[in-house]
């Protein structure tokens, strides 16, 4: 009885025993018996994932062109002059970068530069019944190269001096030397290096304009798409009149109102006023440049104009204004008063901004000018030198 009391308090002692050291083990390992209020180690919550910040879409802006108009470019002399020390080929001396040099630094920089051409360019040797004709070699095209001209007019009396054969021989050399031109009665289109298509229409409307067709032209010109849209007249029936008459007035606006951007003349061998109308810019007249057929030029005064076209985001095209920089034809002229002691040497040349002859100029484009038209009678001048 006493061993087996013994053996029982011996077996309750071993369970007292293997108890403690569950307990202890428990209490090393961190764990507790559920309920029985001790902490456990928390695990960290999840962070969760922050999102990325949107980058704004940026906003287009509008895009900005420059479109530069200037006179007619006579690259000759007439034929009693072809190799007269005043000529235009001896004033030149091979320098095809001289007719425009005081001027290229505005050409250079714009997006489009138009001119008007008068004369011939061929190598064969032609024969005209007109009284003044004008002859250039082909490479002569250079000088519009060299000066910065992106499209001239070819829409003029001149240009047919040497029938349809000289015309073509011009076209050609004008391609060859890759000067886009225009021909009368026609469309055509240009693409700037800058993307902006333009769309030009270049007609002869010496006594009667063809409204009609010119509004034709201009829609025409939109279904080919062009953007910025150019009329481009060879107007008026007469020479150094500062005012255009009423036929050019009629037909100029309603190639506007067709949807023409701008207007743009010659033919009057002086500056004509600029007009706004509506949403569109019209140059009656825009005087004489490089112009070799007369050595002393009844009139001295020109002008480049240069207009700034905005496309908008949403591509739509508008005249956001114009600059006009007043010039003399010649920098060998030195006021309105031309003398036969101051030759043209066919380099234009900006006046001296406020200058008496600056103000000259720009009053005639502006249409403030109060002076007499002048007289395009060439009879003196050519029994003078005859």
């Amino acid at each position: 009885m006493k061993k087996t009391l013994k053996n029982i308090l011996l077996g309750f002692a071993l369970v007292a025993v293997l108890g403690a050291l569950a307990l202890v083990l428990r209490a090393r390992m961190g764990c507790s018996p559920a309920g029985d209020g001790a902490e456990t180690t928390p695990r960290p919550a999840p962070t969760a994932e922050s999102a990325p910040t949107p980058v704004p879409t940026p906003t287009p802006d509008p895009e900005y062109f420059t479109i530069s108009a200037v006179g007619d470019c006579t690259l000759a002399s007439s034929q009693n002059f072809l190799e007269s020390p005043y000529g235009y080929k001896a004033r030149m001396n091979g320098d095809y970068a001289y007719p425009f040099s005081n001027t290229v630094q505005y050409f250079a920089e714009d997006d489009f530069t138009l001119a008007n051409l008068e004369c011939t360019l061929s190598d064969k040797k032609l024969s005209s019944m007109e009284q003044f004709y004008f002859l250039s070699p082909t490479e002569w095209a250079e000088i519009l190269v060299q000066g910065g001209v992106d499209f001239v007019n070819t829409a003029n009396n001149h240009m047919m001096d040497f029938g349809q054969k000289g015309a073509e021989h011009t076209y050609a050399a004008l391609k060859e030397h890759g000067v886009a031109y225009g021909v009368e009665g026609e469309t055509s289109t240009f693409i700037t290096e800058t993307g902006l298509k333009i769309g030009v229409y270049c007609d002869y409307n010496k006594y009667y304009p063809d409204v009609g067709k010119s509004a034709a032209a201009v829609a025409s010109l939109k279904k080919q798409g062009a953007e910025y849209i150019i009329c481009a007249f060879h107007w008026g029936e007469k020479e150094l009149k500062y005012r255009p008459n009423e036929e050019q007035v009629e037909l100029a606006r309603a190639c506007i109102d067709a949807g023409a951007n701008l207007v743009y003349g010659s033919h009057a061998h002086c500056l004509q006023p600029i007009e706004e109308y509506k949403e569109g810019i019209i140059l009656y007249g825009m005087g004489n440049w490089s112009f070799g057929g007369h050595t002393a030029p009844t009139d001295p005064d020109t002008a480049i104009v240069q207009i700034s076209v905005k496309r908008d985001i949403d591509g739509s095209i508008s005249n956001e204004g114009y600059t006009i920089i007043p010039c003399c034809v010649s920098s060998d002229l030195e006021s309105a008063a031309v003398h036969r002691d101051n030759y043209n040497d066919y380099r234009p040349t900006p006046y001296a901004e406020g200058s008496e002859e600056y103000e000259r100029a720009l009053s005639k484009i502006t249409g403030t000018y109060q002076g007499p038209d002048g007289s395009a009678d060439y009879s003196d001048w050519w029994a003078s030198w005859s």
